[in-house]
């Protein structure tokens, strides 16, 4: 295994595989609000040339041939999507309108060469850009993880099994059956990771490296526009880990005037849609029309908490019944782990600590500015991303201290059954995953063995030296 691990072909491999896991995985209909709103915004530039969605199919699902929303979900094929925006006289999609664009760009190709129109065939249309951005997303970030993987020098058998927990122990998969822009944003993130590695093992070189830097901005530039929270935040710390490492005003000019078109692009959009800079879904106005579902009750972007009430709040968001570190169980072995990795240096050390304080800057904006856990989805949608640099500690964590694979197994197996019943439950179950306690606990409950087996292992030569010297002494 080793040779083939080792060729650069094999990140194509593994990315290959888990493409072909996220097609299966697709369903050919839009699963909620949330999707429909981005295919309807989509669709309607393809058939009507407009981001306008007034007469969209998902908006008005009566007027197509077949249900563009499950068969067993009247409400949806009722109404359509209610994550819509009334501007001007228009209905538009409340969701970053380039990612909208974008995702009308890769199936504009398909009709050209004789797929139907969106319209005619929404279940087509949902199905492949389904694959072509959430899956596509999700097989660059394995790629890039077993790259990382490569990087780091976990060895060939543990790198298989790291990278497949990325993949199948956690949420991801989950995002990959509908229309999202958070597995593309995990690619982007972990794109960033390698990228940010590349820089800093060309300055320890006495290089700039000047390709490295220009995609890093390009990157930062397209998360921008995929999440208006994360994708700032995690573009700044780009920003801040390239400038620690350099120290060069060239080398930040080169990645700000990279990412410059993807934010102008955003912010360009946002005017010409809301007449702001800021994202049209942040004017609660645009929500007032008939049957709204939306007010500044439930609309993130608002302070609305109490202090207690925050710190409840935001520690639900990792931990609880929608928590990020108990629907990613490898995860809580990263977090224990944490200290020993960054209490020693290793290449790499400060991107990777910037990269986390864009997770927990994301992480405290979300807290501050949301009520909803993101709505209806599976644990918190806006942290999809995080699990990149999340492995990344976990990766550094197991080369470091073989010891901890047993824990990373024995978690990563019992995430394979959550991330079984995620993918069952899909991304937008209005209830929590089921099971979720049983496995956690069972998960919780395997781990202590694993841990109280090493306490043993390691106090057995201790306990005989001291009965040993006991009887001595006697």
């Amino acid at each position: 295994m080793g040779r083939w691990a080792d060729r650069p072909w094999g990140a194509v491999v593994v990315a290959a595989v888990a493409l072909a896991l996220a097609a299966v995985s697709a369903r050919p209909f839009a699963g909620g609000w949330n999707d429909g709103s981005r295919l309807a915004a989509a669709e309607s530039l393809l058939d009507r040339g407009t981001l306008a969605i007034d007469d969209s199919v998902y908006c008005r699902p009566s007027t197509a041939g077949r249900p563009p929303y499950p068969a067993d979900r009247p409400d949806l094929n009722a109404v359509g999507t209610l994550d819509k925006l009334f501007i001007a006289g228009h209905f538009h999609s409340d969701k970053p309108a380039v990612a909208n664009v974008l995702t009308a760009a890769v199936y504009w190709p398909l009709v050209r060469v004789g797929f139907p129109a969106p319209g005619a065939r929404p279940d087509v249309f949902a199905w492949a850009v389904t694959v072509l951005t959430s899956g596509v997303g999700f097989a660059a970030a394995v790629g890039v993880i077993w790259l990382l993987g490569r990087r780091i020098g976990l060895d060939p058998r543990l790198r298989l099994a790291w990278t497949a927990a990325f993949g199948l122990s956690t949420f991801a998969l989950t995002y990959t059956q509908h229309v999202t822009p958070h597995t593309p944003h995990l690619a982007v993130v972990a794109g960033m990771v390698l990228l940010l590695l590349r820089v800093a093992d060309s300055h320890a070189a006495g290089r700039t490296a000047w390709g490295s830097l220009v995609g890093l901005g390009l990157l930062a530039g397209l998360g921008f526009n995929l999440d208006f929270a994360a994708g700032p935040l995690f573009a700044a710390a780009g920003f801040a880990a390239v400038g620690w490492r350099t120290r060069s005003v060239a080398a930040l000019l080169v990645y700000a005037v990279a990412a410059l078109p993807g934010v102008a692009a955003g912010v360009g959009l946002n005017l010409a849609i809301g007449g702001s800079v800021l994202p049209p879904n942040m004017n609660p106005a645009y929500f007032r029309y008939p049957g709204s579902a939306f007010t500044e009750d439930n609309l993130t972007g608002f302070l609305r908490h109490r202090p207690l009430n925050l710190l409840l709040y935001a520690g639900g968001m990792l931990v609880g019944k929608h928590g990020f570190l108990n629907h990613n169980l490898p995860l809580l072995l990263a977090a224990a782990g944490a200290w020993r990795v960054f209490g020693r240096p290793f290449p790499g050390r400060a991107e990777l600590a910037w990269l986390l304080a864009g997770c927990g800057a994301t992480w405290a904006a979300y807290a501050v500015l949301s009520n909803n856990m993101g709505g209806q989805c599976c644990s918190v949608r806006w942290f999809v991303p995080f699990l990149a640099p999340g492995f990344w500690v976990l990766g550094e964590l197991l080369r470091g201290w073989p010891k901890y694979r047993a824990d990373f197994y024995a978690l990563g197996a019992w995430g394979a059954v959550l991330g079984g019943l995620m993918l069952w439950a899909g991304p937008w179950a209005p209830r929590m995953v089921p099971l979720l306690w049983p496995v956690g606990g069972a998960a919780m409950l395997t781990w202590a063995a694993v841990e109280a087996r090493r306490w043993r292992g390691a106090l057995a030569p201790v306990v005989r030296r001291a009965v040993r010297l006991s009887r001595d002494s006697g």
